[in-house]
Protein backbone atom coordinates (compact mmCIF):
# COMPACT_ATOMS: atom_id res chain seq x y z
CA UNK A 1 0.00 0.00 0.00
CA UNK A 2 1.38 3.41 -0.99
CA UNK A 3 0.55 5.80 1.81
CA UNK A 4 -0.66 9.10 0.41
CA UNK A 5 -3.37 10.30 2.76
CA UNK A 6 -2.62 10.80 6.45
CA UNK A 7 -5.23 12.38 8.71
CA UNK A 8 -5.20 13.38 12.36
CA UNK A 9 -8.01 13.29 14.91
CA UNK A 10 -7.48 15.16 18.18
CA UNK A 11 -9.81 14.45 21.09
CA UNK A 12 -10.50 16.30 24.30
CA UNK A 13 -12.81 18.88 25.84
CA UNK A 14 -9.74 20.80 27.02
CA UNK A 15 -8.77 21.44 23.41
CA UNK A 16 -12.23 22.64 22.49
CA UNK A 17 -12.55 25.19 25.31
CA UNK A 18 -8.97 26.42 25.08
CA UNK A 19 -7.73 25.10 28.41
CA UNK A 20 -4.75 23.59 26.58
CA UNK A 21 -3.05 24.60 23.34
CA UNK A 22 -2.52 21.92 20.72
CA UNK A 23 1.17 21.22 20.23
CA UNK A 24 0.82 17.50 19.54
CA UNK A 25 -0.30 17.92 15.93
CA UNK A 26 2.87 19.88 15.21
CA UNK A 27 4.97 17.15 16.81
CA UNK A 28 3.22 14.43 14.80
CA UNK A 29 3.50 16.38 11.54
CA UNK A 30 7.23 16.98 12.01
CA UNK A 31 7.91 13.33 12.79
CA UNK A 32 5.92 12.06 9.81
CA UNK A 33 7.54 14.57 7.48
CA UNK A 34 10.82 12.70 7.82
CA UNK A 35 9.05 9.78 6.13
CA UNK A 36 7.81 12.01 3.33
CA UNK A 37 4.26 12.09 4.70
CA UNK A 38 2.11 15.18 5.17
CA UNK A 39 -1.11 15.45 7.15
CA UNK A 40 -3.91 16.24 4.71
CA UNK A 41 -6.68 16.83 7.24
CA UNK A 42 -6.83 17.58 10.96
CA UNK A 43 -9.97 17.52 13.10
CA UNK A 44 -10.53 18.21 16.81
CA UNK A 45 -13.54 16.65 18.56
CA UNK A 46 -14.91 16.95 22.09
CA UNK A 47 -15.17 13.95 24.40
CA UNK A 48 -18.57 12.78 23.16
CA UNK A 49 -19.00 9.21 21.93
CA UNK A 50 -21.37 9.91 19.01
CA UNK A 51 -19.26 12.73 17.58
CA UNK A 52 -16.09 10.68 17.97
CA UNK A 53 -17.55 7.62 16.27
CA UNK A 54 -19.03 9.62 13.38
CA UNK A 55 -15.76 11.45 12.77
CA UNK A 56 -13.74 8.24 12.93
CA UNK A 57 -16.08 6.64 10.41
CA UNK A 58 -15.71 9.55 8.00
CA UNK A 59 -11.94 9.82 8.32
CA UNK A 60 -11.24 6.09 7.98
CA UNK A 61 -13.20 6.06 4.72
CA UNK A 62 -10.94 8.76 3.28
CA UNK A 63 -7.53 8.17 4.83
CA UNK A 64 -4.84 5.56 4.40
CA UNK A 65 -3.59 6.32 7.91
CA UNK A 66 -5.47 7.92 10.77
CA UNK A 67 -3.68 8.95 13.95
CA UNK A 68 -6.00 9.49 16.90
CA UNK A 69 -4.45 11.53 19.69
CA UNK A 70 -5.88 11.57 23.18
CA UNK A 71 -8.69 9.76 24.99
CA UNK A 72 -6.69 6.79 26.32
CA UNK A 73 -6.59 7.77 29.98
CA UNK A 74 -8.31 6.31 33.08
CA UNK A 75 -11.26 8.70 33.38
CA UNK A 76 -14.85 8.50 32.12
CA UNK A 77 -14.23 11.13 29.41
CA UNK A 78 -11.44 9.06 27.78
CA UNK A 79 -13.49 7.50 25.00
CA UNK A 80 -11.16 6.59 22.11
CA UNK A 81 -11.29 2.82 22.71
CA UNK A 82 -15.08 2.92 23.19
CA UNK A 83 -15.64 4.88 19.97
CA UNK A 84 -13.48 2.58 17.87
CA UNK A 85 -15.07 -0.55 19.31
CA UNK A 86 -18.48 0.87 18.46
CA UNK A 87 -17.34 1.75 14.92
CA UNK A 88 -15.87 -1.74 14.41
CA UNK A 89 -18.89 -3.42 16.02
CA UNK A 90 -16.67 -5.36 18.41
CA UNK A 91 -16.49 -5.68 22.17
CA UNK A 92 -14.08 -3.98 24.53
CA UNK A 93 -11.99 -6.76 26.06
CA UNK A 94 -9.18 -6.73 28.58
CA UNK A 95 -5.96 -6.98 26.63
CA UNK A 96 -3.28 -9.12 28.38
CA UNK A 97 -0.39 -6.89 27.22
CA UNK A 98 -2.17 -3.77 28.43
CA UNK A 99 -2.91 -5.39 31.80
CA UNK A 100 0.70 -6.49 32.20
CA UNK A 101 1.91 -3.00 31.31
CA UNK A 102 -0.31 -1.07 33.72
CA UNK A 103 0.36 -3.60 36.52
CA UNK A 104 4.10 -3.17 36.08
CA UNK A 105 3.72 0.63 35.81
CA UNK A 106 1.79 0.87 39.10
CA UNK A 107 4.15 -1.47 40.94
CA UNK A 108 7.22 0.45 39.85
CA UNK A 109 5.74 3.70 41.18
CA UNK A 110 4.31 2.23 44.36
CA UNK A 111 0.69 2.77 43.29
CA UNK A 112 -2.23 0.46 43.99
CA UNK A 113 -3.80 -0.93 40.82
CA UNK A 114 -7.34 0.49 40.92
CA UNK A 115 -10.44 0.45 38.73
CA UNK A 116 -9.56 3.62 36.76
CA UNK A 117 -6.15 2.13 35.98
CA UNK A 118 -7.78 -1.06 34.79
CA UNK A 119 -10.04 0.93 32.42
CA UNK A 120 -6.94 1.53 30.29
CA UNK A 121 -6.55 -2.22 29.72
CA UNK A 122 -9.93 -2.62 27.94
CA UNK A 123 -9.39 -2.19 24.22
CA UNK A 124 -11.25 -3.11 21.01
CA UNK A 125 -11.18 -6.86 20.41
CA UNK A 126 -8.45 -7.86 17.94
CA UNK A 127 -6.37 -4.67 18.24
CA UNK A 128 -2.59 -4.60 18.38
CA UNK A 129 -1.02 -2.93 21.42
CA UNK A 130 1.49 -0.12 20.92
CA UNK A 131 3.88 0.00 23.92
CA UNK A 132 4.11 3.17 26.01
CA UNK A 133 7.56 3.37 27.60
CA UNK A 134 6.65 6.43 29.67
CA UNK A 135 3.00 6.49 30.78
CA UNK A 136 0.34 4.14 32.07
CA UNK A 137 -1.85 3.95 28.96
CA UNK A 138 -0.73 1.81 26.03
CA UNK A 139 -1.58 2.86 22.51
CA UNK A 140 -3.19 0.50 20.04
CA UNK A 141 -3.56 -0.11 16.33
CA UNK A 142 -6.52 -1.38 14.31
CA UNK A 143 -7.54 -1.49 10.66
CA UNK A 144 -10.93 0.07 9.85
CA UNK A 145 -12.25 0.53 6.32
CA UNK A 146 -8.79 -0.43 5.03
CA UNK A 147 -7.36 2.49 7.03
CA UNK A 148 -4.54 1.94 9.51
CA UNK A 149 -5.62 3.62 12.75
CA UNK A 150 -3.00 4.42 15.40
CA UNK A 151 -4.31 5.54 18.79
CA UNK A 152 -1.86 7.57 20.86
CA UNK A 153 -1.80 9.21 24.32
CA UNK A 154 -2.35 12.94 24.68
CA UNK A 155 0.58 13.55 27.03
CA UNK A 156 3.25 15.09 24.76
CA UNK A 157 6.27 13.25 26.20
CA UNK A 158 4.46 9.91 25.86
CA UNK A 159 3.29 10.73 22.35
CA UNK A 160 6.77 11.74 21.22
CA UNK A 161 8.34 8.49 22.40
CA UNK A 162 5.55 6.37 20.92
CA UNK A 163 5.65 8.09 17.53
CA UNK A 164 9.44 7.82 17.22
CA UNK A 165 10.01 4.36 18.66
CA UNK A 166 6.89 2.47 17.61
CA UNK A 167 4.65 4.13 15.04
CA UNK A 168 7.17 5.56 12.57
CA UNK A 169 8.94 2.20 12.07
CA UNK A 170 5.56 0.56 11.54
CA UNK A 171 4.39 3.16 9.02
CA UNK A 172 7.71 3.01 7.16
CA UNK A 173 6.80 -0.49 6.00
CA UNK A 174 4.03 0.98 3.84
CA UNK A 175 6.19 3.53 2.05
CA UNK A 176 7.44 2.54 -1.41
CA UNK A 177 11.17 1.89 -1.64
CA UNK A 178 11.40 4.43 -4.45
CA UNK A 179 10.27 7.17 -2.09
CA UNK A 180 13.17 9.30 -0.92
CA UNK A 181 12.20 12.25 1.27
CA UNK A 182 14.64 15.09 1.73
CA UNK A 183 14.31 18.79 2.53
CA UNK A 184 16.82 21.56 1.89
CA UNK A 185 16.13 24.63 3.98
CA UNK A 186 17.39 28.16 3.44
CA UNK A 187 17.13 31.15 5.76
CA UNK A 188 16.53 34.29 3.71
CA UNK A 189 16.50 37.94 4.70
CA UNK A 190 15.56 41.02 2.73
CA UNK A 191 13.12 39.41 0.28
CA UNK A 192 9.48 38.92 1.22
CA UNK A 193 7.45 35.81 0.49
CA UNK A 194 5.57 37.25 -2.50
CA UNK A 195 8.72 38.83 -3.96
CA UNK A 196 10.56 35.55 -3.61
CA UNK A 197 7.78 33.69 -5.41
CA UNK A 198 7.85 36.33 -8.16
CA UNK A 199 11.62 35.90 -8.60
CA UNK A 200 11.21 32.16 -8.98
CA UNK A 201 8.25 32.47 -11.35
CA UNK A 202 10.09 34.91 -13.62
CA UNK A 203 13.50 33.26 -13.60
CA UNK A 204 12.59 29.59 -13.28
CA UNK A 205 9.41 29.01 -15.32
CA UNK A 206 10.57 25.44 -15.93
CA UNK A 207 10.97 24.61 -12.23
CA UNK A 208 10.37 20.83 -11.91
CA UNK A 209 7.12 19.78 -10.30
CA UNK A 210 8.80 17.03 -8.26
CA UNK A 211 10.89 19.56 -6.32
CA UNK A 212 8.31 21.19 -4.08
CA UNK A 213 8.83 24.81 -3.00
CA UNK A 214 7.56 25.85 0.41
CA UNK A 215 7.78 28.99 2.54
CA UNK A 216 7.62 29.64 6.26
CA UNK A 217 7.32 33.35 6.83
CA UNK A 218 8.64 34.73 10.08
CA UNK A 219 10.38 37.85 11.31
CA UNK A 220 13.13 38.50 10.50
CA UNK A 221 14.22 35.36 8.63
CA UNK A 222 12.04 33.69 6.03
CA UNK A 223 12.53 29.96 5.52
CA UNK A 224 12.53 28.58 1.99
CA UNK A 225 12.15 24.79 1.66
CA UNK A 226 12.90 22.55 -1.30
CA UNK A 227 11.40 19.08 -0.84
CA UNK A 228 11.99 15.97 -2.90
CA UNK A 229 10.20 12.68 -2.40
CA UNK A 230 11.89 10.45 -4.96
CA UNK A 231 15.47 9.37 -5.50
CA UNK A 232 15.33 10.65 -9.08
CA UNK A 233 14.37 14.17 -8.02
CA UNK A 234 16.97 14.18 -5.25
CA UNK A 235 19.72 13.46 -7.79
CA UNK A 236 19.13 16.56 -9.90
CA UNK A 237 18.00 18.92 -7.13
CA UNK A 238 21.58 20.23 -6.77
CA UNK A 239 21.23 21.91 -10.19
CA UNK A 240 18.23 23.91 -8.98
CA UNK A 241 19.84 24.74 -5.65
CA UNK A 242 22.76 26.22 -7.58
CA UNK A 243 20.29 28.28 -9.61
CA UNK A 244 18.60 29.43 -6.42
CA UNK A 245 21.90 30.57 -4.92
CA UNK A 246 22.63 32.58 -8.06
CA UNK A 247 19.23 34.29 -7.93
CA UNK A 248 19.19 35.12 -4.23
CA UNK A 249 22.89 35.72 -3.61
CA UNK A 250 23.72 36.96 -0.13
CA UNK A 251 20.05 37.28 0.75
CA UNK A 252 20.55 33.64 1.73
CA UNK A 253 21.77 33.90 5.30
CA UNK A 254 22.27 30.17 5.80
CA UNK A 255 21.50 26.74 4.43
CA UNK A 256 20.07 24.71 7.29
CA UNK A 257 20.92 21.09 7.97
CA UNK A 258 20.20 21.20 11.71
CA UNK A 259 18.36 23.41 14.19
CA UNK A 260 18.27 26.91 12.62
CA UNK A 261 20.21 29.75 14.18
CA UNK A 262 18.62 33.10 14.94
CA UNK A 263 19.82 36.21 13.14
CA UNK A 264 21.86 37.40 16.15
CA UNK A 265 23.43 33.94 16.40
CA UNK A 266 24.62 34.16 12.80
CA UNK A 267 26.17 37.56 13.56
CA UNK A 268 27.82 36.24 16.70
CA UNK A 269 29.41 33.34 14.82
CA UNK A 270 30.91 35.72 12.24
CA UNK A 271 32.28 38.04 14.94
CA UNK A 272 33.79 35.10 16.82
CA UNK A 273 35.59 33.98 13.67
CA UNK A 274 37.27 37.38 13.54
CA UNK A 275 37.78 37.52 17.28
CA UNK A 276 36.03 40.89 17.07
CA UNK A 277 33.51 42.85 19.11
CA UNK A 278 30.67 45.13 18.12
CA UNK A 279 29.09 48.14 19.79
CA UNK A 280 25.83 49.99 19.15
CA UNK A 281 24.77 53.62 19.19
CA UNK A 282 20.98 53.73 19.02
CA UNK A 283 18.39 56.43 18.92
CA UNK A 284 15.19 55.35 17.12
CA UNK A 285 15.68 51.64 17.89
CA UNK A 286 15.89 52.35 21.61
CA UNK A 287 18.32 49.54 22.46
CA UNK A 288 16.66 46.80 20.41
CA UNK A 289 19.86 46.07 18.47
CA UNK A 290 21.89 45.65 21.64
CA UNK A 291 19.07 43.55 23.08
CA UNK A 292 19.09 41.28 20.02
CA UNK A 293 22.86 40.81 20.13
CA UNK A 294 22.84 40.03 23.86
CA UNK A 295 19.89 37.64 23.58
CA UNK A 296 22.38 34.99 22.48
CA UNK A 297 24.33 32.94 25.00
CA UNK A 298 28.02 33.84 24.87
CA UNK A 299 27.36 37.39 23.66
CA UNK A 300 29.87 38.76 26.18
CA UNK A 301 32.60 37.50 23.85
CA UNK A 302 31.45 39.87 21.09
CA UNK A 303 29.74 42.71 22.95
CA UNK A 304 30.96 44.98 25.75
CA UNK A 305 28.74 48.05 25.56
CA UNK A 306 25.89 49.73 23.74
CA UNK A 307 24.64 53.30 23.90
CA UNK A 308 21.00 54.41 23.78
CA UNK A 309 21.27 58.14 23.10
CA UNK A 310 17.70 59.20 22.48
CA UNK A 311 17.94 62.89 23.32
CA UNK A 312 20.25 65.24 21.41
CA UNK A 313 21.92 66.34 24.63
CA UNK A 314 22.87 62.72 25.36
CA UNK A 315 24.21 62.30 21.83
CA UNK A 316 26.48 65.27 22.54
CA UNK A 317 27.49 64.40 26.09
CA UNK A 318 27.94 60.65 25.74
CA UNK A 319 28.98 60.14 22.12
CA UNK A 320 30.56 63.53 21.40
CA UNK A 321 28.24 64.34 18.50
CA UNK A 322 28.98 67.92 17.43
CA UNK A 323 26.36 70.38 18.66
CA UNK A 324 26.53 72.30 15.40
CA UNK A 325 25.82 69.15 13.41
CA UNK A 326 22.67 68.53 15.44
CA UNK A 327 21.56 72.12 14.92
CA UNK A 328 22.37 72.27 11.23
CA UNK A 329 21.60 68.74 10.01
CA UNK A 330 19.34 67.45 12.77
CA UNK A 331 19.39 64.20 14.74
CA UNK A 332 18.16 62.21 11.74
CA UNK A 333 21.03 62.85 9.37
CA UNK A 334 24.03 61.18 7.83
CA UNK A 335 26.60 63.19 9.74
CA UNK A 336 24.87 62.55 13.06
CA UNK A 337 24.93 58.75 12.70
CA UNK A 338 28.56 58.91 11.53
CA UNK A 339 29.53 60.81 14.66
CA UNK A 340 27.40 58.52 16.84
CA UNK A 341 29.24 55.53 15.38
CA UNK A 342 32.63 57.13 15.83
CA UNK A 343 31.82 58.07 19.41
CA UNK A 344 30.67 54.54 20.27
CA UNK A 345 33.84 53.05 18.81
CA UNK A 346 35.97 55.49 20.76
CA UNK A 347 34.30 54.70 24.09
CA UNK A 348 34.10 50.92 23.67
CA UNK A 349 36.49 48.09 23.06
CA UNK A 350 34.84 47.19 19.76
CA UNK A 351 36.08 46.90 16.20
CA UNK A 352 32.61 47.19 14.61
CA UNK A 353 29.65 49.47 15.20
CA UNK A 354 26.01 50.04 14.29
CA UNK A 355 24.39 53.46 14.71
CA UNK A 356 20.76 54.43 14.05
CA UNK A 357 18.71 57.60 14.07
CA UNK A 358 15.26 57.86 12.56
CA UNK A 359 11.60 58.72 12.93
CA UNK A 360 9.67 55.75 14.27
CA UNK A 361 6.31 57.55 14.33
CA UNK A 362 3.44 57.76 14.30
CA UNK A 363 4.19 61.43 14.99
CA UNK A 364 7.28 63.58 14.56
CA UNK A 365 7.68 63.43 10.81
CA UNK A 366 7.89 66.28 8.31
CA UNK A 367 7.86 66.68 4.54
CA UNK A 368 11.65 66.68 4.49
CA UNK A 369 12.00 63.84 7.02
CA UNK A 370 8.84 61.68 6.95
CA UNK A 371 7.83 59.01 9.43
CA UNK A 372 9.70 55.81 8.60
CA UNK A 373 12.93 57.54 7.59
CA UNK A 374 16.11 56.18 9.15
CA UNK A 375 19.82 56.83 8.81
CA UNK A 376 22.12 53.90 9.56
CA UNK A 377 25.89 53.87 9.93
CA UNK A 378 27.79 50.61 10.23
CA UNK A 379 31.27 49.22 9.88
CA UNK A 380 34.62 49.96 11.46
CA UNK A 381 36.72 53.03 12.14
CA UNK A 382 38.40 52.71 8.75
CA UNK A 383 35.37 51.44 6.82
CA UNK A 384 32.24 53.27 7.94
CA UNK A 385 29.25 53.11 5.59
CA UNK A 386 25.89 54.88 5.70
CA UNK A 387 22.47 54.52 4.13
CA UNK A 388 19.13 56.27 4.49
CA UNK A 389 16.00 54.15 4.09
CA UNK A 390 12.25 54.73 4.01
CA UNK A 391 10.45 52.08 6.09
CA UNK A 392 6.94 53.38 6.76
CA UNK A 393 4.69 51.30 8.99
CA UNK A 394 3.82 50.88 12.63
CA UNK A 395 6.31 51.89 15.30
CA UNK A 396 6.81 48.23 16.20
CA UNK A 397 7.44 47.24 12.58
CA UNK A 398 9.85 50.12 12.02
CA UNK A 399 11.98 49.48 15.09
CA UNK A 400 12.19 45.71 14.60
CA UNK A 401 12.81 45.89 10.85
CA UNK A 402 15.55 48.48 11.31
CA UNK A 403 17.12 46.21 13.94
CA UNK A 404 17.12 43.26 11.54
CA UNK A 405 18.50 45.37 8.69
CA UNK A 406 21.34 46.59 10.88
CA UNK A 407 22.30 43.03 11.81
CA UNK A 408 22.18 42.08 8.14
CA UNK A 409 24.34 45.00 7.03
CA UNK A 410 27.06 44.01 9.48
CA UNK A 411 26.69 40.36 8.45
CA UNK A 412 27.23 41.33 4.82
CA UNK A 413 30.27 43.38 5.79
CA UNK A 414 31.77 40.44 7.66
CA UNK A 415 31.24 38.01 4.76
CA UNK A 416 32.72 40.65 2.42
CA UNK A 417 29.61 40.88 0.27
CA UNK A 418 29.69 43.47 -2.51
CA UNK A 419 26.02 42.90 -3.38
CA UNK A 420 23.40 45.56 -2.66
CA UNK A 421 20.48 44.08 -0.74
CA UNK A 422 17.01 44.56 -2.15
CA UNK A 423 15.84 46.62 0.82
CA UNK A 424 18.55 49.15 -0.11
CA UNK A 425 17.72 49.06 -3.82
CA UNK A 426 13.99 49.43 -3.10
CA UNK A 427 13.97 51.65 0.00
CA UNK A 428 17.04 53.89 -0.19
CA UNK A 429 16.46 57.64 0.03
CA UNK A 430 18.57 60.10 -1.98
Amino acid sequence: MAVVNVQLLLTGNELMVGDIVDSNSSLIAQELQSLGLNITRKVAVADEITHLTEEMAEMTRRADILIVNGGLGPTVDDLTADALAKLMNVELVQHPEALEHVTRWCKYRGFNLNKPNLKQTFLPKGCEVIPNSVGSAVGFRVIVNDCHVYCTPGVPVELKRMIRDEIKPNIAAYIPETQHYHVNRFQVFGIGESSLQKILDENCPDWPTDIEIGFRASMPLLELKLTTKTQAAAKYKCKWIKRLRQLLGDHIVAEIDKKPLSFPQHLQELLLKENAKITTAESCTGGLIASAITSVSGSSQVFDAGFVTYANSIKENILDVDHNVLIKDGAVSQQTVIEMAQGALKKSNAQYVIATSGIAGPGGGSEEKPVGMVWIAWGSQNQLQTVSLSLPGSRYYFQHYVTAICIDLVRRLLIKSDEKPRYVLDRALP
